[in-house]
Order: C-alpha cells, then sequence, then structure tokens
C-alpha cells in the first residue's frame, strides 16, 4: 500500500512531559503523520501537553498522568531525588498503562508512537519507543538504569533512535550499542526548525528549558550576566503560559516562550546561542548550523556526557552551572561548530509498522 493513500489510521503520540523537548522533537513526526494521511492524536501532561496545544490546535488532545519528576537543587542530591520519586513514576506507568488500553478501543488506535513513556504500548497494535538512550547513564548505576530502560524498550516492534547509525554521530555512546536484540531503526536526527538566511538581529541567544527548579535557577543566574554582555541579547525563559509575554530591559528583550515559528526565526536571526545541552537541542543546532555554548543540567549525566563529547570533538564548549561567567562565550571562537548532518529521513518505510497489523 501506498503510504500517501493511505486509510487514515489513527496513531497515539505520547512524549515524556520532562522539561520540552521530548515534545519539542515529536513535532516533525506529527507532522510527518499529517502529511502521510495518519490521524495523529497527541497524549501528554503539563507543559509539553500545553506546548503541542498551541502547535496543533486542531489535534485532539489526551491528558496523561504526571511522572512528577523533581530535580534538586544541586546536584549532589539529584540521584537521591530521583529514588525518591521511583513510587510516584511506577504509579503513573501503571495508570497510563490502564488508559492505553481504554483509549485503544474508545479511539480506535491502530498505532503507537511514545518518546520515552513507560507504560504507553499495547500488544494488540503496533507500538514504537523513541528515544536516543538505548544506554542510560547514571554513574555507578549506569548498568541498572539502562538494564531497567531496555526492558520497556523490549515491549515494542520498534526502537527509534534519532540520530545516524554509523561514525560520526551525535548521541555515541547514549545512542549505540554493539550487541543488542533491541529493534533499532536510526531514523535521523529530528529537528521542527530549518535554517534560513535572515540578517542578524541578535548577538546573543539565550534559550532555557528543563525541569525545575534547575531552570529557575539558571535564568537567575543568566538575567545578571547577560546584562554585562556587550551586544544585543534575547532571552527565552522557556515557560509555557496561556498569553506569550515580552518586556526590555538595557540590552535584554525577555519573552517567557515562543512558538515554533518565532522560534525559528530568533534563532536564525541570532549570531551566538546559550542553552543546555539537551539532545533535542543538540539537533536543533544541527538543523540550524548555529554555534553554542552549553551549561548541562546539574546531575544529569546524559547532558554532561554529550557537553563533554561534543567539546572534546571540538565542535563546541561548554561551563558546569556554578562556574559559567559571560566571559566564558569567547571560547565559542576555539571551536568548529556542529558539523552538517545530510540524512533525509525515510518516513514512507517507518510509517510501514503500523501498516503489519
Amino acid at each position: 500500500m501506498n503510504h500517501l493513500e493511505q486509510s487514515n489510521k489513527t496513531i497515539l503520540v505520547a512524549p515524556l512531559n520532562w522539561g520540552l523537548g521530548h515534545a519539542t522533537r515529536c513535532i516533525p513526526i506529527i507532522q510527518a503523520l499529517l502529511d502521510h494521511n495518519y490521524v495523529p492524536i497527541i497524549a501528554s501532561d503539563g507543559n509539553a501537553l500545553e506546548l503541542l496545544r498551541k502547535e496543533f490546535p486542531y489535534i485532539q488532545m489526551l491528558a496523561l498522568p504526571s511522572y512528577h519528576i523533581e530535580y534538586s537543587k544541586t546536584d549532589k542530591y539529584f540521584k537521591w531525588k530521583m529514588l525518591i520519586s521511583i513510587p510516584k513514576i511506577i504509579k503513573a506507568v501503571l495508570a497510563e498503562k490502564k488508559l492505553i488500553q481504554q483509549w485503544i478501543t474508545k479511539y480506535e488506535i491502530d498505532g503507537i508512537i511514545s518518546d520515552n513513556r513507560l507504560g504507553i504500548y499495547s500488544a494488540k497494535i503496533p507500538s514504537v519507543y523513541l528515544t536516543h538512550q538505548i544506554n542510560v547513564l547514571s554513574g555507578n548505576t549506569t548498568w541498572f538504569s539502562t538494564q531497567c530502560h531496555r526492558y520497556f524498550i523490549k515491549k515494542h516492534n520498534e526502537c527509534w533512535v534519532p540520530d545516524v547509525a554509523q561514525d560520526p554521530n551525535l548521541t555515541g555512546n547514549l545512542g549505540h550499542v554493539k550487541n543488542t536484540s533491541l529493534n533499532i531503526k536510526y531514523i535521523g536526527p529530528l529537528s521542527r526548525m530549518k535554517q534560513k538566511e535572515l540578517n542578524k538581529k541578535y548577538d546573543l541567544m539565550v534559550v532555557l528549558s528543563g525541569p525545575e527548579p534547575q531552570r529557575s535557577l539558571l535564568e537567575e543566574k543568566l538575567k545578571n550576566e547577560v546584562l554585562k554582555y556587550k551586544g544585543k541579547v534575547i532571552f527565552i525563559k522557556g515557560i509555557v503560559e496561556k498569553t506569550q509575554q515580552n518586556e526590555t530591559f538595557k540590552n535584554v528583550t525577555f519573552y517567557n516562550f515562543m512558538n515554533t515559528k518565532q522560534l525559528e526565526q530568533t534563532f536564525n536571526e541570532s549570531d551566538l546561542v546559550l542553552c543546555r545541552s539537551g539532545y533535542t537541542t543538540v539537533m536543533d543546532l544541527v538543523a540550524l548550523q548555529k554555534k553554542a555554548f552549553f551549561i548541562p543540567t546539574p546531575g544529569q549525566y546524559e547532558q554532561l556526557y554529550l557537553a563533554k563529547k561534543l567539546e572534546n570533538e571540538g565542535l563546541l564548549p561548554f561551563s558546569l552551572q556554578e562556574d559559567f561567567c559571560i566571559e566564558d562565550l569567547s571560547k565559542i571562537n576555539n571551536f568548529s561548530g556542529l558539523p552538517k548532518i545530510d540524512f533525509k529521513t525515510n518516513w514512507n518505510d517507518l510509517f510501514k509498522v503500523f501498516e503489519k497489523m
């Protein structure tokens, strides 16, 4: 069957609400589903659901239970905070499993794409798991966290990794493993952004994201630092609210959030980017071919790994949050920037999984 002549199968897309990266990298997937005549239904919670509601106001939205993931104020207690969150996560996963079985019948769902939501799968219909972490780094508990994650990945028909299979690649040890029984497909980097040739409007673009309280802690730190910057700054706080707000103070223009179209334009109008080293941000920077400086979220091993990897490869510099000062941005001049990756995602081939049952 030609995928451009589909029979309007309904596909549930369910990203994790942990920062905004899981939701934003699902945007090109949702758009591809629409382009191939599938009917997407979006399920998530919190800011992730609100962001997707603004992007796709005409698509049906369903609310999932929150994982209630909490970060500590210091990376020293990050793992402890995650451990005590496990009972709440398990409760949410069990609730998800119950809901999905009801929804399959109620909404006549034909397939599932889960972005790191552990309870969103079914043996009744084709299920796909989207992740860039086949290996889950957690310090001295890496083996355990990896095995736990793979336990859930195996419940799906396929595992889509938004990266390329060969070297050089973006995820390194996170998304690549030599021997595995997992049905992995490398689908290429995903980004809702496109590079455009626009006149420079800002010398520095600050983009914040991620869970609290670390997002707010970085916001407070950078608010003071950017005032010392000799240049025009645009500062997007990453707070999804009902209405967009902006204000200008000295050399800095602040926004609470931007939609995809506004963000894409602002990225293309900016010279440098200061941001977290979340993987979705890395993919956006590849698509936009922008030089950046990273500040990994304290305690988040994955972001620290990515920042170190990219710095060691001479691509982009980083600093720990407690050490950062605005003068560090000058280090960007010593790095080459992220490589352009020419990979065209074959959606026709990927979506065949939903035609098997």
